[in-house]
């Protein structure tokens, strides 16, 4: 296939290497987000639906609950377009919640459990979000609860942990749990007292290209967190490309383990969405720990694992992966930053299972290509775009002209898993979204087969253990400490988590706050993750012309990836 067809196809699919086998030649037909649940609660009624540490709901028992929700939070106030927080760990709840929200036709605000006060805060605000879904665990409930009064939350529900987990478990949580208010109030309703009803909801016409399913929020191309605006057919079409992106699935028996958090686009859309479409089990863990993810597998027989490269490179250095069997597992899938070849190597020696590799971004919902689960791999690359998805190499220098084969350049994405725009960021949109394609900020380039390969990336975002960490967030956080005169934040590369922040401070006048200090200070405001690792003082920063800190003089070039 030439470098020009490669580059710039106008039909798809345009690769000669394609998987014979995906179903790519017929449309897919965008429908409500809820479709999948409801599709598949009538296909597999009786097939388990989640796996919570033992304890199981079948589809039927999914469905039911959903409804009951569904109606619980329209008697509370919720219809179409109204924003609703899900501040909530990977548990049955999340599930439920989700799926209710869509049904009453609100919007789903995706919330990080690990996110700090102040961030719960500004998603709320921001999204302009009235209610909020929480649990009974702390920090998580202490920090909800704190919003009361000082946000525009109108209700939170809280769910009771207990209550959905087996025995002894939920009697050992009883006696150690975040005490919830004992009583409903008007700021606050339990989830029992939002389910006791006879799911009498009324069904919300949806329209599926420009109702937003989910705000979701990420830096885009600046750094700076915004929400990408998912529609219902951006989500629907996304699960089904993936659903026939894994070729070997048997719909109805497939398990598929949730330890990636459902609250970020990889896991909602390539664990939870994808899971629900193939009726799938889902087999919720809320916490990463190596050992327990293991046994798990051996315990539940799953047979996808969906994770990013510090879950896999955990996993192989785990003393434990040697004496489980996991041999249930048919398709291994890693995203969210680069796979070091090595992990890949080494992961598939001791599983006997294939690890793939894919690629994808929050404003496209977020697959955009994965290489075949069956067919030719290639190694280093992040595969093949999806079915109705067309990639792009353009020029960084005028941002429109096509490259050709082997040339890197900004990739760009054409399909319909490609966002609606950046919620209350016009010009940001109109950045990112030129000409009919999302302008990614990633730097890549198209073999002569159409593999993509992934060379850089253009954003200063640092990921670690798969999480975004936003550099100007977490300056804008250290500046506001009194002691603090100048901060930049950049990232180093770490062998456990990829990448790790590293934080340079220039003291205020007369001030001399202390390392230990300003750890404290962060952890009150910031995520765990987003916490730099080493903070070090420096006389000056390093800035250009315009003033902006140049970064890439703050650390070694080889101890670092931009």
């Amino acid at each position: 296939m030439n470098a020009e067809r490669s580059n710039a196809p106008s039909t798809w699919p345009w690769c000669k290497t394609y998987p014979p086998d995906v179903d790519w030649n017929r449309p897919i037909t965008p429908r409500p987000l809820f479709a999948l649940l409801d599709d598949t609660a009538a296909r597999y009624p009786g097939t388990v639906a989640i796996d919570f540490f033992g304890r199981s709901w079948s589809y039927r028992d999914l469905a039911g609950l959903v409804a009951n929700a569904a109606y619980g939070l329209q008697q509370l106030g919720v219809s179409k377009g109204s924003k609703v927080g899900l501040y909530l760990p990977n548990c049955p709840y999340y599930l439920i919640s989700y799926f209710a929200v869509l049904k009453a036709g609100g919007t789903v605000v995706n919330i990080n459990p690990l996110d700090g006060t102040e961030q719960v805060h500004d998603r709320i605000e921001d999204a302009e979000a009235d209610f909020l879904i929480t649990v009974d665990a702390d920090p998580l409930l202490a920090r909800a609860q704190s919003l009361i009064g000082r946000s525009r939350l109108e209700r939170t529900i809280v769910c009771a942990m207990a209550d959905v987990l087996p025995f002894p478990r939920n009697i050992l949580y009883r006696q150690f749990r975040a005490r919830a208010p004992a009583t409903a109030s008007n700021s606050w309703i339990g989830f029992k007292q939002l389910t006791a009803n006879d799911r009498r909801y009324q069904p919300v016409e949806i329209d599926v290209q420009n109702d937003i399913a989910a705000l979701q929020y990420t830096g885009g191309t600046t750094g700076v967190p915004k929400g990408a605006m998912l529609s219902h057919a951006n989500l629907y079409t996304n699960a089904v490309q993936v659903a026939r992106w894994f070729t070997a699935a048997r719909p109805g028996t497939e398990r598929v383990l949730a330890v990636l958090p459902l609250s970020h686009a990889f896991g909602m859309t390539a664990i939870m969405n994808l899971g629900v479409a193939l009726g799938a089990g889902l087999v919720l863990l809320p916490r990463f720990n190596a050992a327990q993810v293991l046994r798990t597998i051996a315990r539940t027989q799953v047979t996808l694992l969906v994770g990013v490269p510090a879950l896999f490179d955990a996993l192989i250095r785990s003393p434990h992966i040697g004496n489980l069997d996991l041999s249930s597992l048919k398709v291994c899938v890693s995203g969210g930053d680069v796979l070091p070849l090595e992990v890949q190597d080494r992961f598939e020696a001791l599983t006997g299972c294939a690890l793939t590799e894919g690629y994808g971004l929050t404003e496209c919902s977020p697959v955009v290509s994965c290489n075949p689960f069956s067919g030719p791999r290639k190694r280093g690359s992040i595969g093949l775009p999806l079915p109705e998805t067309i990639v792009n190499i353009v020029s960084q220098v005028d941002g429109h002209t096509l490259l050709p084969s082997g040339s890197p350049g900004e990739i760009c994405v054409r399909g319909p898993q490609v966002m609606r725009g950046y919620w209350r960021h016009p010009e940001d949109t109109a950045a990112a979204l030129q000409n009919g394609l999302l302008h990614t900020g990633d730097i890549g380039y198209l073999d002569c087969d159409g593999y993509l390969f992934f060379a850089e990336r253009a954003k200063d975002v640092i990921v670690t253990s798969g999480h975004n960490v936003y550099p100007r967030y977490v300056e804008a956080v250290l500046l506001r400490h009194p002691g603090v005169a100048q901060a930049a934040v950049t990232g180093l590369v770490d062998p456990e988590r990829g990448q790790v922040a590293i934080a340079y401070v220039v003291k205020a006048a007369g001030a001399d706050p202390s390392e230990h200090e300003l750890r404290r200070f962060l952890e009150e405001r910031l995520s765990r993750f987003e916490v730099p690792k080493r903070i070090e003082f420096r006389d000056s920063l390093p800035k250009s012309v315009i003033g902006k800190h140049l970064r890439r003089l703050l650390a070694p070039g080889d101890q670092r990836r931009e």
